[in-house]
């Protein structure tokens, strides 16, 4: 096959797994209800994606409230959705080939919040093209998200999307800066702004069910060992869940390998207690005359 075809095929299968997911993400949105299960709503959109023909591109996120990203459920949760605000935060791959998305549902009554996010992701798809600096989408999402009177989350970023590869170069900031790159033609990338009412910055927190491989690597417990030969084989480098890990003792043996800095932790991440932060977000495709929206509704 050319390198013709293969970028062809390459776009395809983008293009495929944003398809898949613009749907599962619709439907997932309308299945958000207060007292649903954090599990059950997970395990629903992971299904869902297989049903339609992808795989999930890494762990369903639901961040609630004050958490903006990493929020995700644990093997036995029995948490169930408040009165909050709910980040939906979904991926879906076709052999290796990324789609990223995401949405706030929301039951606080802050409409306005919700709609900073959002408005501060159409401004941003506006100023894609060829030849801009990624500062200056950056700074389209700060003017937009400041404009409701709040403050975009200064230290989450979009990101490129690679083979197997959910976070790679140009990273998309989420406020003005002065050192960028130039999108090209060709470059697929997540724009997802976050808008809060809070200072704009988050912290990690305590939970963690969020991993992802660092580096090869030999460990001696056996549990452990079996964890690795699984995400190596099924993973690669793509985030995964430490409920998919069908070993016993999983919680262990990921701490074996995260000691070892053979696997990488990803703890749920948050503003300040009290505050709040919506969440939108699309892959694109950068074109000669714009941008190819992957996850937009059919």
């Amino acid at each position: 096959m050319s390198d013709v075809d293969l970028a062809a095929e390459k776009y395809e299968k983008h293009r495929e797994a944003g398809e898949i997911l613009a749907q599962v993400r619709d439907e997932a949105a309308e299945r958000v209800e207060v007292d649903t299960g954090y599990l059950e709503l997970t395990e629903w959109i992971e299904d869902r994606i297989r049903e339609l023909g992808g795989e999930p591109g890494f762990p369903v996120n639901i961040s609630v409230d004050e958490e903006a990203a990493h929020g995700a459920a644990g093997p036995d949760d029995d948490r169930t959705i408040g009165e909050s605000m709910v980040k939906l935060d979904i991926g879906v791959h076709i052999d290796g080939w990324l789609a990223d998305t995401a949405i706030t549902v929301d039951f606080t009554g802050t409409d306005d919040l919700v709609a900073a996010s959002e408005e501060a992701l159409s401004a941003a798809l506006d100023v894609v093209e060829p030849g801009v600096e990624t500062g200056e989408i950056g700074a389209a999402i700060e003017e937009t998200i400041e404009s409701y009177d709040y403050n975009p989350v200064v230290n989450l970023t979009g990101h490129g999307l690679g083979h197997y590869d959910q976070h790679t170069a140009p990273n998309i900031p989420n406020r003005a800066v002065s050192q960028s790159v130039e999108l090209e033609v060709g470059d697929v990338v997540a724009i997802e702004p976050f808008a809060t009412d809070g200072r704009g910055k988050v912290q990690e927190g305590s939970r963690t069910e969020i991993y992802s491989l660092e580096r090869e690597g030999s460990v001696r417990d056996r549990s452990a060992r079996q964890a690795l030969e699984q995400v190596t084989e099924e993973f690669r480098t793509l985030p995964f869940a430490a409920r998919w890990i069908d070993v016993s003792r999983a919680s262990m043996a990921l701490r074996r390998l995260q000691r070892n800095d053979i696997v990488h932790g990803y703890p749920v991440l948050k503003e300040e207690a009290g505050c709040l932060v919506s969440q939108r977000e699309h892959t694109v495709i950068v074109t000669e005359g714009g941008c190819e929206v992957t996850t937009r509704s059919r």
